[in-house]
């Protein structure tokens, strides 16, 4: 498994990377728009939407991307609704997530997990389209949640003892998670000190704020989708990517921490 993992890493890391550093905002934009349509097919048989409702809810996502995406056509204001978006996003993240972890929610209902999907997809898909214009900086936030996810991953299989929540997804451990936070920490210290150390000092710890949070977010979003996986009784919420498998199991902890920090990093780039 985990050679397979490393394998399509290998193979859809430097695609991923390199489109995020060279190609247009708008056919990054398309580019991404596949993935959020595999997202949302893997989330419609989670919910256990049928053949139409299926159809629907792709067919409203899509719309969704492509409404943001063209919005000056529509001569709203984009900066307003993005920050409502993400807003809304953060707000189930923060408030309504850990709840439905902590209750142990097994919701039915096709318009609460229709809009579920939507507050997890379409912000996830906005906060890369958004973050392109500083590349860099949006490498160093996914780095976040990548130097998370491996450390994690190594410190629960080498030191793990203690269950983080056996009931949602027994392979996790507080172990894994001190593991994160020190891995996390490390990174952080050594991405400031080669990229960021010129920014000011108000913004410095703004940043490290900002990096404390998204470690439990993403933490948070890979329990939630491993608890509506294990819902609707599966391991994996798709096939697509060998050893990882769906796109949905890869953005896990990407859909908590991403919009987060699409609305967050414009307000302190500002600043600096």
């Amino acid at each position: 498994m985990l050679r397979a993992r490393v394998a399509t890493a290998a193979v859809l890391l430097p695609l991923f990377i390199g489109g995020m550093f060279f190609l247009d905002s708008d056919w990054w934009a398309l580019l991404l728009l596949p993935l959020l349509l595999a997202g949302a097919r893997e989330w419609a048989v989670l919910a256990g939407f049928g053949r139409n409702g299926s159809l629907a809810f792709c067919g409203v996502l899509a719309l969704s991307a492509l409404a943001l995406l063209f919005g000056h056509e529509f001569q709203w204001d984009e900066a307003v609704l993005e920050a409502a978006i993400f807003s809304v996003a953060v707000a189930f993240w923060f408030l309504v997530a850990p709840v439905w972890l902590w209750r142990g929610w097994r919701l039915r209902d096709p318009r609460i997990l229709a809009l579920t999907g939507w507050i997890l997809i379409v912000p996830t898909w906005l906060a890369l389209v958004r973050l392109q214009q500083w590349p860099w900086l949006l490498l160093a936030v996914l780095g976040v949640v990548w130097v998370a996810d491996i450390a994690a991953y190594f410190a629960g299989h080498v030191w793990g003892r203690r269950k983080l929540a056996p009931s949602i997804s027994p392979g996790k451990t507080w172990e894994g998670v001190a593991g994160a936070a020190f891995g996390v920490a490390v990174y952080h210290a050594l991405v400031w000190k080669l990229g960021f150390s010129g920014i000011a000092p108000q913004a410095a710890g703004a940043a490290a704020l900002l990096v404390a949070c998204l470690l439990p977010l993403s933490i948070i979003g890979d329990l939630f989708e491993s608890w509506i996986k294990r819902q609707a009784g599966v391991k994996d919420s798709g096939k697509l990517l060998p050893g990882h498998g769906g796109v949905l199991d890869r953005i896990d902890a990407l859909t908590a921490t991403l919009p987060l920090a699409a609305l967050v990093l414009p307000w302190l780039l500002l600043r600096t």
